[in-house]
């Protein structure tokens, strides 16, 4: 899929394609959750130049497979891939010279076999679409934003239709992306910053179990696709040629259900981390935060299952969390008490809202970005 990474690199046209095996092994990790997930919905994949995006062929492709009603993929950019003119014959110039595409919206109700050679795949859509010009509709600008946008009237009009919207928008509009999601109550399946998780406008949909992560690829990074004259790349791709680019602060955000969410932590009492752990090695007790209470909890493995208070745990957590068995009560960004009341100047470093751990020799220390948690169990 083609889209940018922020407004830096939009305003250079530097474009990022989500590999195919990605979008793949997500959207089936759904499936086993409930083969049905997809069946009879429409299908919206609203920042993807048709043919350039991974996202349309693959649903495109599994059409029929996943019991689609219908698929729809819009793009404000038109396509940069040579050869895009033999896929929509009204943009060929002649001469081997082709006009790029604008705004386009293409629409599938149906994929079936064209070519009579008794599958039906993407050669059999790219027939389809050749031949019915009614398929693929030219946007046209709309206020303020360009045909295509996700902004613009005719994409709206298009998100009202939808079931399920599911692309990679760019990073620099997220929050205005998932706020358009919210308000229509669509579901979703899309690619974000990892540090969206602490955005003002995305913590509260996460504590409100609104949004919450995919299955795959968390605090890992994604490997995308990137256009050739791009130098900072992880490798090349050994059977496309392309370059491929790690973006380690890449993952997937969803309200669709799926079963890892469900899955309880196994985790030992307080007594045994004390015990066991190598991070709490020599101590009596865990930390506790000097303007929060709440004890300081350095990763999910050490969460102890016989405290009924709250615990600050690592954004990473948010990968493991299952509100069946947890329930989210804030943040260091939005609870808690600021450092200045409780502790004299100079005995701490500067910085925004955070805890603060006493360090034994009247000064104190700050915590990483914190989220708190306590066990559903000790809810009131």
């Amino acid at each position: 899929m083609s889209r940018t990474l922020d407004s830096a690199r939009a305003g250079k046209k530097d474009e990022f394609y989500t590999q195919y095996v990605d979008i793949q092994k997500e959207v089936e990790a759904y499936l086993e959750f409930d083969e049905n997930t997809f069946r009879n919905k429409v299908v919206y994949c609203n920042c993807d130049d048709p043919f350039e995006s991974n996202f349309f062929k693959y649903f495109a492709v599994n059409f029929n497979k996943l019991g689609l009603k219908k698929l729809i993929s819009t793009s404000y950019d038109g396509s940069p891939i040579a050869g895009q003119g033999t896929l929509f014959p009204e943009y060929d110039e002649g001469n081997d010279k082709q006009q790029k595409p604008k705004a386009l919206a293409i629409i599938l109700t149906q994929v079936k076999d064209e070519d009579g050679d008794g599958a039906a795949n993407l050669s059999d859509v790219e027939l389809f679409l050749k031949r019915n010009k009614a398929a693929r509709v030219k946007l046209k600008n709309s206020g303020e934003y360009r045909g295509g946008d996700f902004r613009s009237q005719s994409c709206i009009e298009f998100l009202k239709e939808a079931d399920i919207i599911v692309t990679n928008p760019p990073f620099s509009l997220f929050r205005e992306f998932i706020a358009q999601l919210i308000e229509n109550e669509k579901k979703f399946l899309v690619i974000g910053n990892t540090n969206a998780t602490t955005y003002k406008e995305i913590f509260p949909l996460i504590k409100d179990n609104e949004i919450w992560l995919g299955c795959t690829n968390f605090n890992v990074g994604m490997f995308f696709e990137v256009p050739d004259h791009w130098e900072r790349y992880h490798h090349i791709d050994k059977e496309t040629g392309k370059k491929i680019a790690r973006v380690s602060s890449s993952c997937w955000y969803t309200n669709l259900d799926h079963g890892r969410r469900h899955q309880p932590l196994s985790l030992m009492t307080m007594a045994e981390n004390l015990k066991f752990s190598k991070n709490l090695k020599g101590k009596s007790s865990y930390d506790r935060y000097v303007n929060y209470d709440a004890i300081e909890v350095a990763t999910y493995k050490e969460i102890p299952s016989d405290y009924t208070g709250a615990m600050g745990v690592p954004i990473t957590f948010l990968d493991k969390y299952n509100p069946d068995q947890f329930e989210i009560l804030g943040s260091n960004l939005t609870v808690g008490i600021p450092i200045s009341e409780v502790a004299p100047k100079g005995s701490y470093p500067p910085g925004g809202p955070s805890f603060y751990i006493s360090d034994g020799s009247g000064n104190y220390e700050r915590v990483y970005t914190r989220i708190v948690i306590r066990h559903r169990k000790s809810k009131p």
